[in-house]
């Protein structure tokens, strides 16, 4: 383990955690919402999520239906999330790989499994990676796991807690091995930097002069000029 960046990523967390406050462990309360919730809502922002979720769910009352769907009738109910041509059969495959294995569209099981047997059973899932995984694992099930979306990878890389070709696949295990094994510290941790991610340390035009991480930031001290995988070169 590298102690410096482990010290950093615990300081880091720290002022976030007195910045936004501390959060208990919240999720939606159906873990299969949580899950498909999850594939609908990669590149595409929470409220066409929740709106391609809902309108399926009209369409297709029960996951049977959503699992029988015609194609085409699926990509049409959740045309609001980016790429519904791509998540439709993830979400048919998903369904049918459930009801195969285990005779009903629920995951209410993995409560009873250890995290890393929980993981390996996620991964093994058509359409479903480490981010939908980590996801699930930690918002509904309490596992001390971190998910690490586009925001979290930009706002860890920027500071310099993760080195700047590090993935955010990688980013996962690394960032992981920092911080305590604990689900509510993992869940404020992926939180508040999934926030400043939104709200401060934004793509193009990071708004560098409202961070109180700055003084930390390595990207800050480079001029804003570092060339890191998780963000564009400004055109």
């Amino acid at each position: 383990m590298d102690s410096f960046a482990a010290t950093k990523t615990l300081e880091c967390h720290e002022q976030l955690n007195a910045f936004y406050g501390v959060q208990a462990i919240y999720g939606r309360a159906d873990p299969m919402h949580e899950l498909v919730g999850t594939i609908l809502s990669h590149r595409t922002n929470f409220a066409n999520e929740e709106t391609a979720y809902h309108t399926m769910r009209e369409r297709f009352p029960t996951w049977e239906e959503v699992r029988d769907a015609p194609l085409p009738a699926l990509i049409e109910a959740i045309q609001t999330a980016t790429y519904p041509e791509v998540k439709a059969p993830y979400i048919k495959n998903l369904l049918a790989y459930l009801f195969q294995e285990r005779g009903a569209a629920s995951v209410d099981f993995l409560a009873d499994m250890e995290t890393e047997e929980a993981m390996k059973w996620l991964t093994a899932l058509p359409g479903i990676g480490q981010k939908t995984a980590t996801l699930l694992l930690l918002f509904n099930f309490q596992k001390p796991v971190l998910p690490v979306d586009t925001h979290v990878h930009r706002v860890t890389q920027r500071l310099g807690l993760i080195g700047p070709r590090v993935s955010a696949e990688k980013a996962h295990a690394l960032l992981l091995s920092y911080l305590p094994a604990d689900a509510t510290q993992l869940f404020n941790f992926h939180k508040h930097f999934f926030w400043h991610g939104q709200r401060v340390c934004s793509w193009y035009y990071p708004k560098c002069s409202e961070c109180v991480l700055r003084p930390q930031c390595d990207y800050y001290q480079s001029g804003q000029t570092a060339i890191l995988s998780s963000t564009p070169r400004r055109k």
